[in-house]
């Protein structure tokens, strides 16, 4: 009667989730306030103010008929011309609109871009520690999927872990940067190797190793990082976009795919990827969204307020004893857990009302993610719980 896959992965949600529906339930048992849930990647900085006064503006002033109709099924051209204008702009690209794919975020440019891609026995690979949903994309698609390691110390991806790894069945390689869990960036010299590393092997195989980059965090950085555009280093790269984060519209579900111009068979791919979205149900992504991003290209929310909530939650944690990785962008600390028990210690912080994620479902052991885009004075008086949880293991 049923597909049981399907039916499994909706009996068992993804371990963000299932923490964030507990902490619901405990905010209801003992009020909000006194619960610290660090669990899920959900901004708490509200939208910059164009985004409202855009949406004014088209409700005021547009068509409701044209509005609210639909649009082409890969996206409205004038709105995938002006986003095309603004990546060729700040990335130094020569796209066309006829190189974009307007998606409901970046969960389904994910899934249409592996869609496209798949052929019986193809495999795809990802650095660990990586964002769950990744093996779930794969698999639904018939793909098989694979890790390669980082660089515990900072997260960086060893490249050399990735070409020990890549067969002749490999069909791409996904990165995440800035990275969830851990706030990585890449580095322009990492993606440089990583790059010529796909080179080496698409022409040992004899086909193109396609690079998929993962990209809602992408303006999230603090200081003076860069994060290195990937279509310009490697010419067979599709890049998956999504506005959830640096508008802080992750309920919106807007984002789109973006084709190199360069790429093997271009046309074809790009075709793939409007089949793929066709199959899927995924044509004309919401189209009042559609238009309101449009408008609002280069902007984010106040970044500034994720910096100050990172600067306060690090060095607290620190100081207590904690061990954590240092993250130059996205909403994430990744922290050591005492012991190396990941799950256990994620359940004894529930002791103290702390929620944070296990690293188990990123593909390593021995950490929590602590998503720290939460209002800054919750952090603060977290503070206390989390003194005593280093207290109970002794590190503090």
């Amino acid at each position: 009667m049923i597909n049981e896959k399907m039916r499994a992965l909706g009996a068992s949600p993804s371990k963000i989730r299932d923490l964030f529906e507990y902490g619901n339930r405990r905010k209801a048992e003992i009020g909000a306030e006194n619960v610290f849930d660090f669990s899920i990647g959900n901004p708490s900085v509200p939208p910059p103010a164009k985004v409202e006064e855009t949406i004014r503006e088209l409700l005021a002033g547009t068509d409701a008929v044209a509005l609210h109709g639909y649009t082409s099924a890969q996206g409205d051209r004038g709105v995938r011309q002006s986003i095309c204008d603004y990546v060729n702009k700040t990335h130094g690209t020569s796209l066309t609109p006829d190189h974009f794919y307007m998606t409901c975020g970046a969960a389904a440019s994910l899934t249409i871009t592996l869609r496209a891609l798949c052929e019986d026995g193809d495999e795809f690979l990802t650095f660990a520690p990586f964002f769950p949903e990744y093996r779930v994309f794969v698999e639904s698609v018939g793909g098989s999927f694979g890790t390669v390691d980082c660089d515990t110390t900072d997260f960086q991806p060893d490249v050399a872990d990735l070409e020990r790894k890549l067969t002749a069945h490999t069909k791409g390689i996904l990165i995440n940067s800035p990275n969830n869990p851990t706030g990585a960036v890449i580095t322009e010299e990492k993606l440089q190797a990583i790059a010529d590393v796909l080179r080496k092997k698409s022409e040992e195989f004899g086909h193109s190793i396609v690079l998929i980059a993962d990209e809602p965090y992408r303006e999230l950085v603090y200081g003076d990082v860069e994060v290195p555009y990937p279509m310009n280093y490697y010419d067979d790269t599709i890049v998956c976009y999504s506005f959830s984060k640096s508008l802080s519209l992750p309920g919106e579900r807007i984002g789109y795919i973006a084709v190199s111009d360069r790429m093997t068979d271009e046309k074809d791919v790009y075709f793939a990827v409007c089949g793929a979205g066709r199959s899927l149900g995924y044509v004309c992504a919401p189209s009042m969204m559609q238009r309101v991003v449009a408008a609002c290209q280069g902007m984010t929310s106040d970044v500034s307020i994720y910096k100050t909530n990172r600067d306060l939650l690090s060095e607290a944690l620190t100081e207590y004893g904690f061990r954590v990785v240092s993250p130059d962008g996205a909403f994430y600390l990744f922290m050591e857990t005492p012991g190396g028990d990941a799950v256990d210690f994620s359940e004894k912080a529930k002791e103290f009302e702390l929620l944070l994620v296990p690293s188990d479902s990123f593909g390593v052991t021995g950490y929590v993610r602590i998503s720290y885009c939460v209002d800054t004075d919750m952090i603060r008086r977290s503070l206390p719980a989390f003194k005593k949880l280093a207290e109970k293991y002794g590190v503090s």
